[in-house]
């Protein structure tokens, strides 16, 4: 039987509408600009409402939320986030990454990620934690291995750039590798794209080629991100084989001025003799029912050439 899992992305879900004067003497007033111009208009709750029942949750063995849950960072926005996520399902059932608009800016951690701790925790980890780095994160279900990466970190204003720090580009080699030596199907996931060249140089991950370099020599079977808010699929070699790259748009976008609208993709994956069998499912909103309806489908087989039993 197939394992199946679940991916979204930049939902920013969260209203600005009562932020004080005081909160935006620094970069976060141009990402409230935005919001007031622009952005409360694209990311809307009834998408995000809608999209969480055409998700049936429990019939997935992971959801991965790929960052940007907040639009400037705020504790605030923080808090509407943490009601969001425990009111959408479990934290044993839910894994998330954040995105550079999380850290807009140098933030307290009680007043922010903590609030988040249990659903960007590796397995048995879940309520531990006072501000230490949780990533590379890792939950293994079934034979699916789920390793998420932190590229969020404050940036100079203009910039939506993100960095994997030096602690995480240590430890991530050697949990690829012992994922693998398990015969797990390994999806690395994370906000920014780890394929160099494919984002706007304001908008790119700025060390790129190292985490490139770890995932080829390494090896995975999925990579998954988000950040650009636009539906990607690429394919990078590494020493085991293709690996998909797949990027999947705002999951609460309504596709205003010709944006990409609103879409999340469901996975599934089976084991066979050659290797990996992966489905890509995707679910796009439709501005005219209102409701998440069937998309693109496609299937791809990830050989692989000795997995342990």
């Amino acid at each position: 039987m197939p394992q199946r899992f679940a991916q979204l992305s930049d939902p920013h879900l969260s209203s600005l509408e009562q932020v004080r004067a005081r909160d935006l003497f620094n970069k976060r007033a141009l990402g409230y600009l935005s919001w007031r111009r622009k952005r409360r208009f694209e990311h809307r709750p009834e998408v995000l409402q809608a999209l969480q029942r055409n998700l049936e949750l429990p019939k997935l063995d992971q959801l991965l939320i790929t960052g940007d849950l907040t639009h400037i960072g705020l504790p605030s926005e923080f808090r509407q986030a943490s009601d969001w996520l425990q009111q959408l399902g479990d934290a044993r059932q839910i894994a998330l990454v954040p995105g550079n608009h999380d850290s807009c800016v140098r933030a307290d951690w009680q007043q922010t990620y903590a609030l988040w701790q249990d659903y960007m925790a590796s397995d048995g980890s879940a309520g531990q934690g006072d501000g230490a780095q949780p990533f590379p994160s890792l939950r293994v279900r079934g034979q699916l291995a789920f390793i998420g990466l932190s590229t969020a970190c404050p940036k100079p204003p203009l910039m939506a750039t993100g960095t994997t720090d030096a602690e995480q580009l240590s430890r991530l080699p050697e949990l690829l590798t012992r994922c693998a030596e398990q015969g797990l199907f390994r999806v690395l996931y994370l906000h920014h794209s780890p394929l160099p060249g494919v984002e706007k140089w304001r908008k790119r991950l700025t060390n790129a080629s190292a985490v490139h370099d770890i995932i080829e020599q390494c090896g995975a079977e999925l990579v998954l991100h988000g950040h650009g808010h636009r539906a990607h699929y690429h394919e990078m070699t590494t020493r085991d084989g293709m690996v998909p790259v797949i990027a999947v748009p705002s999951a609460s976008a309504l596709g205003l001025h010709g944006a990409d609208t609103a879409r999340y993709n469901r996975y599934s994956v089976e084991r066979d003799n050659d290797g990996w069998q992966l489905g890509i499912d995707a679910r796009c909103y439709d501005r005219e029912s209102g409701e998440f309806t069937p998309g693109e489908q496609r299937e791809v087989a990830i050989r692989r050439p000795v997995l342990p039993l």
